[in-house]
């Protein structure tokens, strides 16, 4: 009985085997354009993540990678016991809230603003304007900000001055700080995420319009109960993803904001591995801070996904 237990299963595996295979060299064309991409995380995404070892050792330069002496929890527990711990948490919290909340919804608002324009023309010079910013590197941007926000020469404060008001050290100045973080960050992506949402809104029925007007739906009515629906999906998928990196505020933008007269307000978990485990050769420690942004990122993007099928059970 268990011999021929064994033969059926043997002959159910080389039967599937054998649909693999044909179904490999029916569709080998699609499957060679899948190489580079696989290639490309394979040896980006999953081979440094033999890198976490790092994270429990008390990495040597002399020593290397694999002769390093281990230390279990050392790093994660001096992180999680520093000082700067909790300050660098509620910074980077409070950011990346600030950004998701405005941030992921200008871009909708945007998109549905420019869904109502009918002159072609226009709407196309709008969202050329709003999504050039994309392009631009924080350092270009922050330069742009020194334009206009210093407090001697900056277009602001220039205006500031001829109303009879004082200069504001807006960029040294530990009040303003968050604020033009947000600011920056939405003034530079916000027409590139509007992209995907008129991507969207273009697949909408136009048909569900006109049954809304015949119903009498105003125009507010009508992106409520259309409009948003339609690209509910999206929305949804973006937010998961948006989750997904809640503890990454933005290490490029905060490098080159920061200052010792605004760190206290805008310094996060990115900034302050740069400086551990870059300027000071701290690599256990960047790695172990590095692993555990990883994990509660994972969390998060589960604990979204399965919420987000509790409301709508097309996704995923």
């Amino acid at each position: 009985m268990n011999v021929a237990l064994a033969t059926e299963k043997q002959r159910v595996k080389q039967g599937l085997l054998r649909r693999l295979l044909r179904v490999i060299r029916r569709y080998k064309i699609m499957y060679l354009l899948l190489v580079p991409g696989l290639a490309y995380f394979t040896i980006f995404k999953y081979i440094p993540m033999l890198g976490l070892i790092l994270a429990f050792k008390k990495y040597n330069v002399v020593l290397g990678f694999w002769d390093s002496p281990w230390v279990g929890m050392a790093n994660f527990n001096q992180f999680f016991e520093g000082a700067y711990f909790w300050d660098l948490i509620e910074n980077t919290v409070l950011i990346s809230l600030y950004k998701l909340l405005f941030g992921f919804s200008a871009p909708v608002i945007l998109a549905l603003m420019l869904n109502e324009i009918n002159r072609q023309w226009f709407k196309r010079i709008v969202q050329t304007i709003t999504y050039l910013p994309h392009f631009l590197s924080w350092v270009i941007v922050y330069g742009l900000m020194l334009a206009l926000l210093s407090p001697g020469e900056g277009v602001v404060n220039i205006v500031l001055k001829q109303m009879g008001y004082d200069s504001i050290s807006f960029l040294t100045s530990p009040n303003w700080a968050r604020f033009l973080v947000v600011a920056s960050d939405i003034w530079k992506e916000i027409g590139w995420g509007a992209i995907l949402y008129l991507a969207a809104l273009a697949g909408i029925d136009p048909s569900l319009y006109e049954s809304a007007r015949m119903d009498g739906a105003s125009k507010w009515r009508q992106i409520w109960h259309v409009t948003l629906p339609g690209i509910r999906n999206v929305i949804i998928v973006l937010l998961i993803i948006k989750l997904s990196h809640i503890l990454d505020a933005g290490f490029d933008q905060i490098f080159m904001m920061a200052n010792v007269f605004n760190q206290e307000k805008i310094d996060i978990i990115d900034t302050w591995v740069y400086r551990e485990g870059v300027q000071r050769l701290q690599m256990g420690i960047a790695t172990a801070v590095g692993m555990f942004k990883s994990l509660i990122g994972l969390v998060l993007v589960v604990g979204a996904n399965e919420l987000a099928k509790k409301f709508d059970g097309q996704i995923w």
